[in-house]
């Protein structure tokens, strides 16, 4: 069955996930975050078969979210590399892990921790703030929908 398109849909959520939303493009573009950058290498980190990640890096290079470039090291491979568009989707990612880090792992589980550089601390929950920086919950906000 042909999956159906959203990238009309009025909601931008619908048009995310439409794009970046299946478990393999997450997947390919966490391992790129994570400094992985070449097709064997992101292959055999996922272990997704050829045609799959062909397809997903594809899709991601024709929406302007990874651009390939010649190998760092000077050999004849080309790397995937996040575009300026792809590296915006790093607070989705960090959302995405400390989610995951809060109802996915048993107290005392281990599991990979995002830290700051400069301090070597885990990052600070991420949470909507107003434009006055004041925390948001979900019942301080609405959805308009287009007329």
């Amino acid at each position: 069955m042909a999956r159906k398109s959203m990238n009309k849909e009025t909601c931008p959520v619908a048009r995310s996930v439409d794009l970046i939303g299946d478990r393999w493009s997450l997947l390919i573009l966490r391992d790129v975050f994570d400094g992985i950058y070449r097709f064997g290498d992101i292959q055999r980190n996922l272990g997704v078969a050829r045609n799959i990640l062909s397809g997903r890096l594809s899709r991601l290079v024709e929406e302007g979210i990874l651009e390939t470039r010649p190998a760092s090291d000077g050999t004849t491979y080309q790397e995937y590399v996040l575009t300026k568009k792809g590296e915006s989707l790093f607070p989705i990612m960090v959302a995405l892990q400390q989610w995951g880090e809060r109802h996915l792992f048993s107290r005392g589980e281990k599991h990979s921790w995002l830290i700051d550089k400069a301090t070597g601390k885990p990052l600070l929950a991420m949470q909507p703030r107003t434009r006055d920086g004041d925390e948001l919950t979900l019942h301080d906000t609405e959805v308009r929908k287009p007329a």
